[in-house]
């Protein structure tokens, strides 16, 4: 069974910064993909970013240049660095990974950015 536990969310002002953190462990030898998405509410969950093995990345238009997606796979951990944050940018975080089999999905992270 595979476990994926986020961390670092919280309430932020507008322009603040804020680090999430996501650890996989349990049943997970070969990591594809890590990510993260977000859910705002009354929208769909869209992508945030995404990082393959290759270090290869893809980011939404709205984080480019704001947001950095970063992984350790010693610890098999992804990191997604937020910077010069919004109040659009308020949403529940949730960290995404595969083993080019399955996908699993942990239970996400609230981030608020309010003054």
């Amino acid at each position: 069974q595979v476990q994926l536990v986020e961390s670092g969310g919280g309430l932020v002002q507008p322009g603040g910064s804020l680090r999430l953190s996501c650890v996989a462990s349990g049943s997970i030898f070969s990591i594809n993909r890590m990510g993260w998405f977000r859910q705002a509410p009354g929208k769909q969950r869209e992508l945030v970013a995404l990082i393959n093995s290759q270090r290869d990345t893809n980011y939404a238009d709205s984080v480019k240049d704001r947001f950095a997606i970063s992984r350790d796979d010693a610890k098999k951990t992804v990191y997604l660095q937020m910077n010069s944050l919004k109040p659009e940018d308020t949403a529940i975080y949730s960290c995404f990974t595969d083993d080019y089999q399955e996908s699993y999905w942990g239970q996400g992270t609230q981030v608020t950015v309010s003054s």
